[in-house]
């Protein structure tokens, strides 16, 4: 679709007179080359009008943010005034005029969302129109305009928590108690089936606005500080053969992630320390992450094994903070993390950082949505040259985008969001409806077992790793989906949902529905590797809003090593070979050089690279392979039973005959039990296969054919 198109079905009626004029905008560039070629005058002409729509798009933007600003000041107001009345019919009223007021201002927010995104969208499309077809470069020079005025640059996230708290205090008619808000920060161990998805920039404001109509905001902020930061930042620890990475991305069972992880800015002294364990289904257990803290100052002579953690958990009992169960279990905790570390050499690898906005009912977590914006991976190893040095973290690396400081080669921008919905239900319930609503949208693209530590190793270190996450070759791909026609945010967000007054002052006195838990075989995904297209020098309306050149020039070049070349199909055995082909084994198509388009390049590494794709592993499959290796045994014991027979009571030839099918009665049973184990260990590792058997039963066949020859020619031998 083109732009023109696009502003025009896109934009919100009410403020359509204050969005850019692109075909104005196009019709004077269009005029300006019919005659006479574009000069000096009709340039000067064609920027004024640049210079008048980008003062009318950034004054209607401070003028409409400062609107809803004052808007929810007073929805404020009017809230502590009908809490402060106690006439109740009075107050059922004022609060559903109040609600409808704030359903519209969060309507509107997420409309300023897109008429900031289409605007910035169409400054990038004209002045790239303007800079192909005329002599003159205007675009450098105009985006520093376009910094002077940055309208596209200014955040919601203050206007959303506003929002958020508003929605919560109608919800509870502001009886909720607060005191757990901060509920993630003392959290030591916590199990949650999770669920995620990438969110396009262009949606992330709307996704926000549907979700705190029925979560509050869960605020994180540093202790002593009364303005919350919403950022966090983690250090992933690994060794030169990425065990752990490698661990994680084949889901091996008891596959271990170690990460340093703290909230806020660098001067933040306090750190957790966390182990992520992963659990297969058929263990009946469940993947852990657990904690414990740490002072800053003490982390490095903990992870060179100097430092005692006694000593930590000696202050924390002196305190009563925890009971002594607690106590005991995060003495065992650091005691296993340091001794992972030094036993495996883990070192720094990679930081992520990332804006947090969590989404959760306090002390309530039965349904928690997160959503991570800004995703950025920076390298932290020393392997060309020091870049965290002795240090467990870089310096030069602070909790600020675009991180300046760092070599654009050492950091890598995640083009989207990161959306997580967990649920913690009883078996049998069902999701909210608003929460499957959103996830089957239009606004989310699923992607299950993602992993920001796995992808940044994977993208900044992919030179020396040999297996790759399966989303990789689909970052090219665009996520976004047209909605439905009829589609409007504050329309939606009701389906399904009871009445604005009974869900705002009735849920109280009503018992919640469970929040469900969704269908939980989601590792079985079709993936889709698509031929790397053209790289596109100019920002269009497909780039993100605030994108860095550099740093993302960096991870397209990364990104677009993979095409269908780098993969290997497996063919199936046939018989169209013969016996020839039968111990062979099965076939490896592999792309020559020279196939597919002539614009592709892959690199002669990516040619090697192979993609790991999850594959779910059912209880079901372990069983088949039980029942494989006792159809083998009931097959032994009743030729064993032929032959002791043939031992015990026949004559000479029944006792040789007896012999030779015992030895062939023990020697496939060995083989059974060697085939079983082998099978159970590829099924847990969940290798790709094969796990077909083409030798045993061949073999079986060829030694009970010569067992019985020998059998009839010692018989007939004897009585000739």
């Amino acid at each position: 679709m083109k732009f023109g198109l696009q502003l025009s079905s896109s934009l919100y009626q009410e403020w359509r007179f204050y969005y850019i004029d692109y075909d104005e905008l196009k019709r004077q560039l269009k005029h300006g080359l019919q005659n006479n070629g574009f000069n000096e005058q009709k340039e000067a002409a064609f920027v004024e009008t640049m210079e008048r729509e980008l003062e009318k798009v950034a004054a209607f933007r401070n003028i409409k943010g400062d609107e809803l600003t004052r808007r929810v000041q007073h929805c404020e107001a009017a809230v502590d005034s009908v809490l402060a009345n106690t006439e109740e019919e009075a107050e059922e009223d004022r609060f559903f005029r109040v609600e409808e007021e704030i359903r519209r201002i969060t309507l509107e927010v997420t409309e300023l969302s897109k008429f900031i995104r289409l605007n910035y969208s169409g400054f990038l499309k004209i002045l790239k129109k303007h800079d192909k077809h005329t002599a003159f470069m205007l675009k450098p020079t105009f985006m520093v305009r376009m910094n002077a005025r940055p309208f596209y640059k200014q955040s919601f996230d203050g206007l959303i928590i506003r929002l958020s708290k508003l929605f919560d205090t109608i919800r509870t008619g502001g009886k909720r108690d607060q005191g757990n808000a901060n509920a993630g920060g003392s959290q030591q161990n916590f199990v949650r089936r999770t669920t995620k998805y990438w969110v396009h920039p262009d949606n992330v404001t709307e996704v926000k606005c549907i979700i705190l109509k029925y979560l509050p905001v869960l605020v994180f902020s540093a202790k002593g500080k009364k303005e919350p930061d919403p950022a966090i930042t983690s250090i992933y620890f690994d060794n030169d053969s990425f065990d752990l990475y490698l661990g994680r991305l084949e889901k091996s069972e008891g596959a271990e992630a170690i990460r340093l992880r703290w909230y806020g800015n660098m001067e933040e002294t306090e750190i957790f320390v966390e182990r992520k364990t992963h659990r297969e289904d058929w263990t009946g257990e469940q993947s852990v992450k657990s904690r414990f803290p740490i002072k800053e100052k003490n982390v490095n002579a903990y992870l060179k094994g100097e430092y005692d953690y006694d000593l930590t958990i000696e202050k924390m009992r002196k305190k009563g903070s925890k009971d002594e169960k607690e106590l005991e279990h995060l003495a065992q905790l650091a005691h296993d993390v340091s001794e992972s570390v030094h036993n495996k050499q883990l070192h720094p690898a990679v930081r992520t950082f990332y804006n947090r906005t969590a989404f959760q009912l306090p002390g309530d977590a039965r349904v928690r949505i997160s959503l991570d914006t800004e995703l950025t991976m920076i390298r932290e190893d020393n392997e060309d040259h020091p870049r965290s040095g002795d240090n467990w973290r870089r310096t030069d690396a602070g909790t600020t985008v675009p991180f300046e400081n760092v070599p654009a080669e050492d950091v890598c921008s995640f083009p989207y969001a990161v959306l997580e919905v967990k649920l913690q239900t009883q078996q049998g319930a069902e999701a909210p409806k608003w929460v499957e609503e959103l996830i089957n949208s239009h606004l989310v693209e699923e992607v299950p077992k993602f992993s920001k530590f796995i992808h940044g190793i994977a993208t900044l270190l992919e030179n020396r790793v040999s297996l790759l996450p399966f989303w990789l070759p689909q970052m090219d791909k665009d996520i976004r989906k047209s909605p439905p026609q009829d589609w409007r945010a504050a329309e939606w967000s009701s389906v399904g949902a009871p009445s604005s007054r009974e869900s705002s002052m009735d849920r109280g006195r009503h018992s919640r529905r469970s929040p469900g838990r969704r269908d939980p075989d989601l590792d079985s995904v079709e993936v889709i590797i698509e031929q790397p297209e053209e790289e596109n020098e100019e920002s269009d309306e497909r780039s993100p809003l605030l994108r860095h050149s550099a740093s993302h020039n960096s991870m397209n070049s990364r990104k677009g090593v993979l095409s269908v070349r780098g993969l290997r199909k497996q063919l199936p055995a046939t018989w169209s070979g013969g016996f020839g082909n039968l111990f062979k084994k099965d076939l490896q198509e592999e792309a020559a050089s020279g196939s597919g388009s002539s614009g592709s390049r892959v690199p002669p590494v990516a040619a090697r690279k192979r993609i790991a794709l999850p594959v779910r592993v059912e209880p079901k499959v372990f069983f088949a392979n039980e029942r494989t290796f006792l159809s083998w045994l009931h097959f032994c014991i009743v030729l064993g039973g032929l032959a002791l027979g043939l031992l015990n009571f026949g004559d000479r030839v029944g006792q040789i005959s007896g012999l030779v099918f015992t030895l062939v009665a023990m020697m496939f049973m060995v083989y059974a039990l060697f085939l079983y184990q082998w099978r159970a260990h590829k099924i847990r590792n969940r290798d790709a296969g094969p796990y077909d058997d083409r030798i045993g039963p061949t073999v079986l066949v060829i030694v009970l054919f010569f067992a019985i020859m020998i059998n009839f020619w010692l018989k007939f031998g004897e009585q000739a």
